[in-house]
């Protein structure tokens, strides 16, 4: 249980969006408890991504017409790892996927934001610089690892080998882009350690800015 109370809600808008983001096996899920833990409203880009090709969502109907029945199981849901198989190598196809699904994940991603009153919440997404959701928050939090951590953490994950790994790897912004696009990094290399101490900091930043119901704009926090 967490020892600081959730944030009170004050009737307006958030004054602060951040977007929390990481390379593949970097800590950013564990970051983003983390945050949550801190009762600061969280939002998972994946589990969005999840919801909009449920059964009844126009979003799997389109998926059906445009990649064929064969992918919809038995009680009508979608056969996730089937897709997976179908996009993974296949750029034109990941193209025409993301063109049906990324319209209907940002529209909902703007209406969770839209209505948020805390002081400020976070935005998670593994893709979020690459896909263009960084035009939604107002700083970018990258949760960063070396290379080799990434690598080894996968493997061990997925039970993978290096090639794979790599190429996983190889699906997202590299290190040195995402570092760019950074307006706060927590370090989390191996060994692992406590990140609490690098999120209480930020916390306490971020509290601040939302807190005064001053909105930023890829400005320096005081």
């Amino acid at each position: 249980m967490s020892l600081i109370a959730p944030y009170p809600s004050s009737g307006a808008a958030v004054s602060l969006v951040v977007g929390l983001t990481g390379g593949v096996a970097s800590g950013k899920s564990h970051v983003l408890q983390l945050f949550a833990s801190l009762g600061v409203p969280t939002l998972e880009a994946d589990d969005v991504g999840r919801a909009v090709v449920a059964v009844g969502e126009p979003a799997l109907t389109e998926i059906a017409q445009c990649f064929g029945v064969h992918l919809l199981q038995a009680d009508g849901s979608l056969d996730r790892r089937a897709l997976r198989k179908v996009v993974f190598d296949d750029a034109a196809a990941l193209q025409q996927l993301e063109a049906i699904t990324h319209p209907h994940i940002r529209a909902r991603l703007s209406a969770w934001l839209a209505a948020q009153t805390a002081p400020y919440c976070i935005l998670s997404a593994a893709i979020l610089l690459e896909r263009g959701l960084d035009t939604l928050v107002q700083r970018v939090l990258v949760v960063d690892a070396p290379e080799a951590d990434q690598i080894a953490r996968v493997m061990r994950r997925d039970r993978i080998d290096e090639p794979l790994a790599r190429q996983m790897l190889a699906r997202q912004w590299s290190r040195a882009e995402r570092l760019a696009a950074a307006h706060e990094v927590i370090e989390n290399p191996d060994p692992p350690q406590d990140l609490r101490p690098q999120v209480l900091a930020l916390h306490a930043r971020y509290s601040q800015v939302g807190g005064g119901g001053r909105i930023v704009q890829n400005a320096a926090l005081l």
